[in-house]
């Protein structure tokens, strides 16, 4: 890859907001919280004294290694607000003493054998996109010295089965360069989260990314066929099947394992045909809970459709797509085999019940065909605004940051009976926090990202005015609010996000079952007897402290 990461912020070097959203964002940010102090400078590669590296690799594995101060600092953190505060503030504490990047199994094989027998911590690297503290070497004082392993040279699809709608991929491959493969078979995998340009197929699956479809094939789970993985002990590849009742399934032990278990190599994933036949509208309702309601008899219905995102009034006021008042739903519909016209009217019909107004809609086999919706002709431009608003998102924190502001998501799921009680709690609660943090009133916003029979997946965003010197201790508080409020709550700590060492303490370890912990437990000490795998995620060593904790 040509192109070197930023580690201050999303995306490639050059890429960024441009002037005139940079420009934008801080007039609107600004307006909202009365002026912006200034901002700090863009963060150098050369402002970072880095300590000299703990180990050197053996001769036979030197050519895989870098031990250069610009490939560590762009290891030595994700893309959290945390992350990108850090950055900015100049205060990177844990960089990895080496990065390496194996191009074969066989290499990870001796990778791992040689950091075994010197005791080092192995942290998986695939896009560096994780915003919970997922790839931060921060391992503990237990390991002499820590290694980033990155994946991305291992990026190739090795193999498609047409028939069986299948390919096997590498881990390293990033989400475009295994589009771009699968393309000339008329072949997707069809699974987009808002990462998708950077993230990588194993990351996807060790953290069990959420991706394209709202309903139906929520996780990156559902395409996994089988995995090929390298632990300290061995190899582990499972047999590539449609469906297995022959006990727990191996390879839903190896979803959400964040890399504690092995490293994934390679996987065979199901694909799905390229989508000819589309049809989409946005429907408008006058407030939030009324769409709520249509989207779970929506999510009842049985029509499942491929886009089903609503955006509560700041949510769509916020990027650009709203005027305040009303919610919006982004619906959408799409097959490879026949129209989804019909569909999409039986959805409308369900919205209007709901006293929604649908615009724009439209059904087309390859992108011609006939109006639908009540809200005159023509594509209603909102859901097309939304989705560019959405994708450009992440880079706007490096416009905002800067200047104090901590701009930050997080996303749980509930269930439909709860989801009234939990929403009014987590917005006063982030409202509260925010307040008695910052002494300032903030914003916080909600969306559906996916939905389910028995519940949606909200996510928030929220916004508050810090300054520069405080932002990371002010963001800590909001944080630790926000994973007392969904767990508390009875949500879960992520729905899609991933555990990491930001959601683990104070979210993951309260969530799941006592017992279940010792299994997990009993697991990786079976596959990395020695803790070498990524410690202080999902279980390990270190206490875990967030990842703005001051040292």
């Amino acid at each position: 890859m040509s192109a070197r990461r930023k580690f201050w912020g999303w995306g490639f070097e050059g890429q960024g907001p441009t002037a005139a959203e940079a420009e934008t964002l801080r007039r609107m940010t600004g307006a909202r919280f009365g002026g912006l102090p200034e901002p700090l400078a863009v963060p150098q590669a050369a402002e970072f004294d880095l300590a000299a590296p703990r180990l050197r690799p053996p001769d036979s594995l030197a050519g895989l290694c870098s031990a250069e101060s610009a490939d560590r600092l762009a290891h030595a953190m994700g893309q959290s607000y945390a992350d990108i505060a850090r950055a900015f503030l100049r205060r990177v504490p844990h960089y990895p003493d080496l990065v390496a990047w194996p191009e074969t199994a066989d290499d990870v094989a001796r990778l791992l054998d040689w950091a075994d027998e010197g005791g080092a911590a192995v942290v998986p690297f695939g896009g560096g996109t994780s915003v919970c503290g997922g790839v931060e070497p921060d391992v503990g004082p237990d390991y002499p010295a820590v290694v980033s392993l990155d994946l991305s040279r291992m990026n190739r699809v090795r193999e498609i089965e047409p028939r069986d709608r299948c390919a096997l991929i590498e881990a390293g491959a990033r989400g475009p360069e295994f589009e771009a493969a699968l393309k000339p078979a008329g072949l997707t995998l069809r699974h987009f989260p808002q990462s998708f340009e950077l993230a990588t197929l194993g990351g996807m699956i060790v953290t069990r990314s959420g991706g394209h479809f709202a309903m139906l094939h929520t996780h990156i789970d559902e395409f996994v066929q089988s995995v090929e993985m390298v632990t300290p002990r061995g190899r582990i590849t499972t047999r590539r099947l449609p469906g297995s009742g022959a006990g727990p399934q191996p390879e839903r032990l190896v979803c959400g394992s964040e890399g504690i278990l092995g490293i994934v190599t390679a996987a065979w994933m199901r694909l799905q045909s390229v989508p000819v036949y589309r049809a989409s509208a946005t429907v408008r309702f006058d407030g939030f809970e009324p769409g709520a309601e249509a989207v779970r008899q929506l999510a009842r219905s049985g029509l499942n459709p491929a886009n089903c995102r609503l955006l509560d009034p700041g949510e769509a006021l916020m990027n650009g797509v709203g005027d305040g008042r009303s919610a919006l739903l982004v619906l959408g519909f799409e097959s490879a085999d026949h129209a989804q016209d019909a569909r999409l009217a039986r959805a409308l019909e369900i919205c209007a019940e709901g006293d929604g107004e649908s615009r724009g809609g439209t059904g087309s086999p390859r992108g011609k065909g006939g109006e639908r919706g009540k809200g005159g002709a023509g594509r209603d431009a909102a859901a097309d605004a939304w989705r560019q608003a959405f994708l450009r998102m992440p880079f706007y924190r490096e416009v905002l940051v800067p200047h104090g502001v901590i701009v930050d998501t997080f996303e749980t799921a509930c269930t439909w009976s709860a989801f009234p009680d939990f929403h009014r709690r987590v917005t006063a609660g982030i409202r509260e926090a925010i307040r008695r943090t910052t002494g300032r009133d903030g914003e916080i916003t909600c969306r559906f990202s996916h939905v389910y029979p028995d519940g949606p997946a909200p996510y928030y965003t929220l916004y508050a005015a810090s300054t520069p010197e405080r932002m990371l201790e002010h963001w800590r508080e909001i944080k630790l609010a926000a994973n007392e409020l969904v767990v508390g709550g009875g949500g879960t700590v992520t729905h899609h996000h991933g555990v990491g060492r930001d959601h683990r303490p104070s979210g993951y370890d309260r969530e799941r079952p006592d017992v279940y912990a010792e299994m997990l437990t009993a697991a990786k000490r079976a596959a990395d007897p020695g803790s070498l795998l990524n410690p202080g995620v999902l279980i390990g060593r270190r206490g875990g402290v967030l990842a703005g904790d001051p040292e």
